[in-house]
């Protein structure tokens, strides 16, 4: 049995492969699955690389093959891998999703890196808002509470307008030999995605947009009828409590990270383990 913050061994055995690399010459290689464990324990903690237990082994091993992991895409491809496997077992809900978004404070020691990789936003994904610096975590989830494809942004950017790129870059493997799901039936969203832009998007897409309209007057547009499903829109707190549990990984609460790549890559750890509970 797995202890506190570590995985367990039947979520091992289901991405064991994307970690364990082929031995090679030289000193023996210390155990990915301790490793991946010394990284689950910062991710819940939320504790600092060095204050590790020493059960994990030095510090700096651990970091350095979350830092392999992350540049490679490791937990990309886990996260991949499981909606793989969920869509299998008919635990994604295809028809209907949701979109929101959520700040999180930043440290003043996460600002002040130097952009040198090619991946990397020019801001680090760190903006100035009215909490102070922020970053905000764009997300995508069906309606069983499954994260499907998240974006990092300053905390100042609007939520609008991360809407559409976020649709675009969603794809969930087919279970059997055919395209991957790109869209869904319904769409539901709070009124920070009230825009004309958005509606027309889903009119072009053949979704049905689960959203409030601000009270402002406009004029009449063409397209689908604007009519307001809420009991539909009642599902929408599936993602707000999906956010609270996210939250529950102290690593993501609090950004540290210096690198949006290296925060991103925690929130992706996160999602992937929330999916390994539902397998």
């Amino acid at each position: 049995m797995a202890k506190r913050y570590e995985i367990s061994d039947e979520a091992w055995d289901v991405v064991s492969d994307l970690f364990i690399e082929t031995r090679r010459r030289g000193r023996p290689r210390v155990s990915d699955r301790l490793m991946l464990d010394g990284v689950l324990w910062v991710l819940c903690s939320g504790a600092a690389w060095r204050d590790m237990p020493e059960r994990f082994g030095p510090w700096s091993t651990v970091y350095q093959r979350f830092r392999d992991w992350r540049n490679d895409g490791t937990f990309d491809r886990m996260f991949k891998r499981l909606h793989l496997k969920l869509n299998e077992q008919g635990l994604i809900d295809l028809q209907t999703w949701m979109i929101d978004s959520t700040a999180v404070r930043a440290t003043r020691a996460s600002s002040g890196a130097k952009k040198k990789e090619s991946d990397e936003p020019a801001d680090h994904a760190l903006g100035r808002s009215r909490g102070g610096l922020t970053t905000k975590i764009h997300m995508l989830c069906d309606a069983n509470g499954v994260p499907l494809r998240f974006l990092l942004s300053g905390g100042q950017a609007s939520d609008i307008s991360y809407a559409q790129p976020l649709l675009d870059g969603v794809s969930i493997p087919s279970a059997q030999r055919g395209r991957p799901r790109k869209r869904c039936k319904w769409l539901l969203a709070d009124k920070g995605y009230d825009a004309e832009a958005l509606r027309q998007y889903c009119d072009r897409c053949r979704i049905q947009p689960v959203i409030p309209m601000r009270s402002m007057k406009r004029k009449p547009k063409p397209g689908l009828p604007r009519l307001f499903d809420r009991p539909k829109y009642r599902q929408r707190n599936v993602i707000e409590r999906m956010f609270g549990w996210l939250k529950e990984n102290r690593r993501l609460v609090t950004r540290f990270d210096k690198l949006a790549k290296s925060y991103a890559s925690m929130v992706s750890l996160a999602c992937a383990m929330r999916c390994l509970g539902s397998v």
